[in-house]
């Protein structure tokens, strides 16, 4: 029986949008697929050696907030300082104390799982990039070697 493969596209560099790709890739890894997550535009965010991501609720109106604060954030978020930063503690917090990992180790999991990591180099080269930045041993390629591999695939997801 031939291998299944998963094909992610992450295109957002946001903390809450970091944990889908990694927690997906390591999972399906885990099950036996060959994974690539191919790290485009914002994305390329979640490949770099310094994490230092946020959440960013006004992106995402479907967030969840204590206190019923999910009615006004998207007017406080935009005009109250620290916010975007109260909000990334929150988040933070509730992951440990849930018992989530954090994108550190959830990204060394697909590391040591094999998951191959691809930074789009036309991004790289658009936002004036230096590969100094990211994390050893991903590979840099355009997408038509992303779409080589997302041809092939059993399941391809855009996140």
């Amino acid at each position: 029986m031939e291998q299944k493969k998963l094909a992610i596209i992450a295109t957002k560099g946001s903390l809450d949008w970091a944990y889908p790709p990694f927690i997906l890739a390591s999972t399906a890894a885990a099950l036996g697929y060959e994974v690539q997550i191919f790290f485009t535009f914002y994305g390329l965010q979640l490949l770099k050696k310094d994490l230092s991501l946020e959440v960013t609720p006004l992106g995402n109106p479907g967030m969840p907030m204590p206190m019923g604060m999910d009615k006004w954030f998207p007017i406080l978020g935009m005009t109250l300082p620290g916010m975007q930063g109260m909000m990334t503690a929150m988040m933070k917090q509730k992951m440990k104390k849930k018992g989530v990992a954090s994108i550190d180790e959830l990204r060394e999991l697909c590391i040591e799982a094999e998951v191959k990591m691809v930074a789009c180099q036309m991004t790289v080269d658009l936002f004036d990039m230096e590969q100094s930045q990211f994390i050893d041993g991903i590979e840099y390629a355009g997408a038509a070697a992303f779409f080589e591999f997302a041809g092939e695939s059993d399941i391809c997801l855009y996140i």
